[in-house]
């Protein structure tokens, strides 16, 4: 594995990517809403321009958003609420550096046109700074309110994600289950690095090798960390073995940040309660094993959220400056 990281080159796709994915390196962003809303669904959104742009002012790389079409109950996570293409036209309106992620938009449940037009023109306001996580969905109650089949979301996946390649192109002429293009029109704009960065969340109904030779990247959960470098490993030899560039990894982590530095970490979901000492040991581990980027959510983070995010930008970014 040290030696596999030491020759990573990863691709130039545009001005987002290239700066939160860098080899040999972990870069540090956060999840929206950035605010505390554990013992509620639903988040108020208070102060969430503002927190985007102390964000970027504090140097974090990038902010992420959620595609939630509907708030269902069992899921426990309405998200930021807003529609992520128009919250991230609101926000590349609001910031100049910062990369503006989606983890994940559900591919099966837009029509890929739409996706590639509302990515593209967002990539092109924000001076390319979208990186377009893309998933097949995990709530099932939000097929049937589309009139759509849950079990056939993985073929839907695939062709919309094909149908998005397609529009990087000039005048593309192809053919699948969203529709038939000639050859005789284009879609406009383009994205600004001639394509999106695609980076496929989880399994996303895929095989290992597709999902390797297709996306810009992956987007994976937290783990044991000894677990996570074998799936790390295992699916960086996959992308060598298929002969592309070397591809990027990242994965999201809850925490609550407290004031004790030394405090031992406490399980929460999908994440750790734990003083700084402990996050920044832990962040190192990810880096040493190949993870670029670790999108960090505060939804249960019960400090002050600016101040937790100056304790971040403090503590913790100054190791992990990309």
């Amino acid at each position: 594995m040290p030696g596999m990281i030491d020759t990573l080159q990863f691709p130039s796709i545009n001005r987002g990517y290239d700066r939160v994915f860098r080899p040999n390196r972990l870069s540090i962003g956060l999840v929206v809403p950035l605010e505390s809303y554990g013992s509620s669904p639903v988040p108020t959104m208070n102060r969430h321009a503002e927190r985007v742009g102390l964000a970027e002012t504090l140097g974090f790389s990038a902010v992420w958003l959620r595609d939630v079409p509907f708030n269902v109950p069992s899921f426990g996570d309405a998200g930021q609420i807003f529609d992520p293409f128009t919250y991230l036209g609101f926000l590349a309106a609001r910031t100049e550096r910062i990369a503006l992620g989606v983890a994940s938009v559900v591919l099966p449940l837009r029509h890929p046109a739409h996706v590639a037009k509302a990515a593209a023109s967002v990539d092109v306001l924000s001076g390319g700074r979208i990186i377009l996580g893309v998933a097949s969905g995990d709530r099932p109650q939000e097929y049937p309110a589309l009139a759509l089949p849950f079990d056939a979301r993985g073929a839907r996946f695939r062709d919309s994600f094909e149908y998005i390649e397609h529009m990087g192109g000039c005048e593309p002429k192809f053919d699948n289950t969203y529709g038939m293009l000639a050859g005789d029109m284009d879609m406009l704009p383009k994205p600004v690095g001639a394509k999106l960065p695609m980076l496929i969340t989880g399994g996303s109904q895929q095989s290992p090798d597709w999902i390797a030779g297709h996306g810009a990247g992956w987007i994976t959960y937290p783990r044991q960390v000894a677990v996570q470098a074998k799936l790390i490993a295992d699916w960086r030899a996959r992308v060598e073995a298929l002969g592309g560039p070397a591809k990027p990894a990242m994965q999201s982590l809850y925490i609550d940040l407290c004031d004790d530095p030394g405090m031992p970490p406490q399980t929460i979901h999908l994440g750790f309660r734990s003083g700084v000492l402990h996050l920044r040991a832990y962040l190192k581990e990810l880096e040493s094993i190949g993870v670029n980027h670790v999108a960090l959510n505060l939804r249960f983070n019960r400090a002050e959220i600016e101040t937790t995010m100056q304790h971040l930008a403090a503590e913790v970014l100054p190791d992990f400056t990309t």
